[in-house]
């Protein structure tokens, strides 16, 4: 006889967010006092250290100022019409 596992894939751990009211009230006195200052978003612990995600965001941000910059303009207008040629071709996605 086959024996089941007591875990589930289904019932796995997932990344929890913080609570909302579901009242309608409740949760517009929770938005006003969040926008007022009067208590803060609580902090949710996603296990990403916040001096790696503040680099990560920092490269992001001048990365494709930064890749433009180096690329020539023919090498830029190849990339545009692969983008565009892939973008409207009619083939499915599976």
């Amino acid at each position: 006889m086959l024996e089941r596992s007591s875990e589930s894939p289904h019932t796995a751990p997932m990344a929890t967010k913080p609570k909302r009211p579901r009242d309608t009230n409740q949760l517009a006195k929770f938005i006003t006092d969040l926008a007022t200052g009067e208590i803060e978003m609580p902090k949710t612990d996603d296990g990403k250290d916040p001096a790696a995600v503040a680099l990560g965001r920092k490269g992001g941000l001048k990365g494709g100022k930064a890749r433009a910059k180096s690329l020539s303009v023919g090498r830029r207008s190849e990339i545009a019409r692969l983008a565009a040629s892939s973008r409207w071709s009619n083939k499915k996605k599976s």
